[in-house]
């Protein structure tokens, strides 16, 4: 079908989360007329997160009213490349967003900053133990910047996000009991910590008693009434445990939707088109210049789009196709190991442990808050002597009592061993329920040459374009980190006192599983760094032949991380846009020499 070509704007912006957000209200302050495409439909807290039907967990935990249409669009899997992989239909390891908000409206609200030494991975872990202790097959790579270079916007995202948490140091001055291991800060938190859960309480107990340094976690929802820097106001959190996977009815936990689009939406260079499913973008006859982006309507009608500009800010797989699809970089080559569009995919490494405690201690599960908990670094990052251990990277552990609600914790059941009906599963239930915790292993995942993301040759989307396909599993460097941290956490469960422990800890030969849930932070594919035959990105997140393209998401992160990527992103969307708006726009072009 042909398309109807629209006037040409400044920017087109591809996804309406986090990062197509900031990249569309940092565009407007400079001037530039701004379209933002979201495939999905239009939202917002007034009403998707209108109470009491924005708290149904079954509409908002089982069928995923906030989520991914996968019957329209999804990925395929396969854990190897002998295998035939085949599409991802219903929602289990990893639940992506859809609609204007994207994953930012739905997700928890846990807020790092990257460690400093995971921004520069490769080098440290060279210096330290030298170049051979990086397993063959190991993609390891710098990012290209530093934290001192992003301090500054990991500053600023906290500002907008209205973040809760206790600084450590503050212009190298000790200034509170949060995080020994972070980095120095240039100013406080916007908002102090979160109260901690009865859980989180026990947790810091145990965890300072076991000889590990636990600290309030960051959280983006917030601990006290707050109006940021856009003029965007948050209320107090109330703990009500609604936060993963729910539009927050009480507009505490930060999402696009409440911090930055009320603004956006007043702003005359802005416009927003929902329901607009980007198929590629447009590529001029040279291959080294984009004209804009073709989509299709709501209605089927095809439309073609002219920008100077072009940002894609989609979820990291959709950023990664896009790429594929229109013919932006090299894709991936795993046998030759060269090509760039499709390298270093990484998952995230976590396990679940479960502590049941004595009788008379309630853990209260149904009381949380998406953000908040107690966690310790120990063994995270840099922060412990890899060389004995004979791995790469590291995980935070921690206590991050969200909220149980009803339906999860019948599905959960009892400890292992109790009944699926009868009295016994019911006093199983109410045993886990009412006197146990859950310990979180969150841990890094390295990235290998033969984990890669390209299009499938046979399966295809609603619109008659290859699916993504994802070619992942777990390898022996990220299990023997996932096994020694989760020892860890038993030493913890000791120091609780706990009458029963269940260390859940990944298993050598046992291959990646798509139906359970296990977390939705999904990275690389499309990575930045200082040399385009490893990198599809320069340093300023700007894709390094086609100048007038930025890819802004975790999908360009060169390894994984132990923490959760929305702070990361958010840090290099602001980073990205302030070189854009200095340098960029007033002479396009490289802003890297090649």
């Amino acid at each position: 079908m042909d398309a109807t070509r629209l006037k040409s704007v400044d920017v087109v912006i591809v996804g309406g989360g986090w990062a197509g957000s900031i990249m569309a209200k940092e565009m407007t302050e400079a001037g530039r007329n701004v379209v933002m495409l979201e495939r999905g439909p239009d939202r917002s807290t007034a009403v998707d997160g209108a109470y009491p039907g924005s708290i149904d967990e079954l509409e908002g935990n089982f069928r995923y009213r906030l989520f991914q249409d996968l019957s329209k669009n999804t990925v395929t899997i396969r854990n190897n490349i002998h295998q035939r992989a085949l599409p991802y239909r219903r929602m289990a390891a990893f639940l992506p967003g859809e609609g204007v908000g994207g994953a930012g409206l739905h997700w928890s609200g846990v807020h790092f900053r990257m460690p400093p030494d995971d921004l520069i991975l490769r080098s440290k872990v060279i210096e330290r133990y030298g170049k051979s202790f990086i397993p063959e097959g190991m993609n390891l790579q710098d990012y290209g910047v530093t934290y001192d270079e992003l301090e500054p916007f990991f500053d600023r995202a906290e500002k907008v996000f209205g973040t809760s948490g206790e600084p450590y140091k503050i212009n190298g001055k000790v200034v509170g009991q949060g995080n020994v291991f972070s980095p120095s800060r240039s100013g406080p938190f916007p908002l102090p910590a979160l109260k901690d859960v009865y859980s989180a309480h026990l947790f810091r107990k145990a965890a300072t008693e076991a000889g590990f340094h636990p600290y309030s976690m960051p959280a983006a929802n917030a601990s006290a009434q707050y109006t940021n820097p856009y003029g965007a106001q948050m209320g107090p959190c109330n703990f009500c445990g609604y936060c993963s996977g729910y539009a927050c009815y009480m507009y505490s936990k930060a999402s696009p939707n409440v911090n930055i689009l009320p603004v956006l939406r007043r702003d005359p260079l802005f416009e927003l088109r929902t329901h607009a499913h980007v198929l590629r973008v447009e590529m001029d006859s040279t291959k080294t210049r984009a004209t804009g982006v073709t989509y299709v309507d709501r209605d089927g009608r095809t439309w073609t789009q002219p920008a100077e500009l072009v940002i894609l800010s989609a979820f990291q797989f959709h950023n990664v196709r896009l790429m594929l699809l229109s013919g932006i970089g090299r894709p991936y080559d795993p046998v030759a190991n060269e090509g760039v569009v499709g390298r270093n995919f990484v998952y995230q490494n976590v396990t679940t442990s479960m502590v049941w405690l004595d009788r008379g201690i309630e853990t209260e599960q149904f009381v949380g808050t998406g953000g908040g908990g107690v966690a310790f670094d120990d063994f995270n990052s840099e922060n412990f002597d890899h060389g004995p251990l004979g791995f790469v990277g590291g995980s935070p552990v921690w206590v991050n009592q969200a909220g149980v609600k009803a339906i999860a914790a019948a599905q959960a059941g009892g400890p292992p061993g109790t009944p699926r009906w009868g009295s016994a599963w019911k006093a199983g239930l109410v045993d886990t329920y009412r006197h146990s915790l859950r310990i979180d292993a969150h841990g890094a995942n390295m990235a290998y040459r033969d984990v890669f993301l390209d299009l499938d040759p046979t399966w295809k989307d609603a619109y008659g374009l290859p699916l993504l396909r994802m070619t992942f599993d777990w390898k022996d460097n990220d299990i023997r980190m996932n096994r020694y941290v989760v020892d860890r956490i038993g030493d913890v469960a000791r120091a609780m006192g706990a009458r029963r422990v269940q260390l859940t800890k990944r298993e050598f030969g046992v291959p990646f599983d798509t139906r359970k849930y296990q977390t939705t932070h999904l990275g690389g594919g499309a990575v930045m760094g200082t040399a385009p035959n490893t990198s599809a990105l320069n340093r300023y997140l700007q894709v390094w032949d086609v100048p007038n393209v930025f890819v802004i998401g975790a999908n360009a992160f060169p390894q994984g991380t132990g923490y959760n990527p929305t702070g990361m992103v958010a840090a290099l969307a602001y980073w990205a846009a302030h070189h854009i708006r200095q340098t960029y726009l007033k002479n396009p072009g490289p802003l890297v020499s090649l």
